[in-house]
């Protein structure tokens, strides 16, 4: 991004614009761009001065009396106020998850990434979709960046999927825009920055053979119609006293579980609540990932109706034997 702005004579452009509740990885610069609060740590010094983060784009915890409407038109018009708080010319990108992963499987309001995609064309500000988690069939496509949500961003950010997490692989995507800006020839203008293991010949093997199993197997026309009966299996699980909000889209799903699902109150962290109920789960063979007070599940893509059915009733189990135990012990009134 940096080698891109500087280029272009664009020195100036250094600043990134990210989301609270984002996650982005591990490294310096990575840690510092994601917004999840709950990874960070007082021991690690992360980079404050060029990074900002704007408001989760969660509707379910929007503020009270607001439409989804208002809110898209508020998420979107704080891209635009903080754009032109910094200068211009001074943001070089915004960093995006097509649905958050680690955040609690957030799904924008719908029209979010178009209309945060033209303010950064506006303000010629790269747009970069995180789809580590989303590309290479957890939607039902390859990239979810313009089959699900109607954009081409500027680059692509990819891994797990790529190789089925067999071995380790990652790669950027970026645009014909891009290409021609940085492989223009000029004086000292190589870009030789690298990994030891970059473009690993066994890595990128496994990636080839399991891109081509999954277009042999049409594991992506599963994932479309297995991935919309678990979205409609999975709702049902609404109804259950502590569940505020089932969400997600195909194969990304998520069950947030509350103490008031009027006021949307959660439960006290001592509860535990997430981990309680993968805990039952897992005494009943379903594995289920624990966030806090969610419940977030990426399932195999090769998931079956039959699986659907197993993990729903497993996980309304679960849900229900730990609602009966807090009622118990005196935890909640119900």
């Amino acid at each position: 991004i940096q080698f891109y702005h500087r280029s272009r004579g664009m020195e100036t452009k250094r600043h990134i614009i990210s989301r609270k509740g984002s996650y982005h990885g591990s490294t310096h610069i990575c840690a510092s761009i994601a917004g999840k609060a709950a990874d960070r740590v007082p021991e690690f010094e992360y980079i404050s001065d060029i990074v900002h983060h704007l408001s989760y784009p969660n509707f379910y915890r929007a503020p009270e009396g607001m439409s989804e409407a208002e809110f898209l038109d508020y998420l979107v018009q704080e891209l635009d106020d903080k754009i032109v708080e910094l200068g211009p010319d001074n943001v070089a990108a915004f960093f995006a998850e097509p649905i958050m992963g680690a955040g609690g499987v957030i799904v924008p309001p719908k029209g979010y990434h178009k209309r945060t995609h033209e303010v950064c064309r506006k303000h010629d500000v790269l747009y970069v979709h995180d789809e580590v988690v989303t590309a290479f069939g957890r939607l039902g496509h390859w990239f979810a960046s313009d089959d699900e949500f109607g954009i081409v961003p500027d680059i692509i950010t990819c891994a797990k999927g790529l190789t089925s997490g067999y071995l380790p692989l990652g790669a950027t995507i970026y645009s014909d825009k891009i290409h021609e800006v940085i492989s223009a020839p000029g004086k000292d203008r190589l870009f030789t920055n690298g990994y030891t293991y970059s473009a690993h010949p066994v890595c990128c093997a496994a990636a080839l053979k399991n891109l081509e199993i999954m277009e042999r197997e049409n594991i992506l026309a599963n994932v479309m119609d297995v991935g919309a009966y678990f979205e409609e299996r999975l709702q049902s699980l609404a109804e259950l006293p502590i569940v505020g909000q089932v969400r997600g889209k195909k194969m990304m799903m998520c069950v947030e579980n509350v103490a008031n699902k009027q006021t949307r109150e959660v439960f006290p962290d001592e509860v535990n609540i997430g981990k309680r109920i993968a805990n039952e789960c897992d005494e009943m063979g379903l594995m289920v990932r624990p966030i806090g007070h969610l419940n977030v599940m990426s399932p195999p893509l090769i998931m079956t109706r039959d699986d659907v059915d197993f993990v729903v009733e497993t996980l309304g189990k679960g849900i229900s034997k730990v609602t009966d135990d807090l009622i118990a012990s005196g935890e909640w009134k119900g």
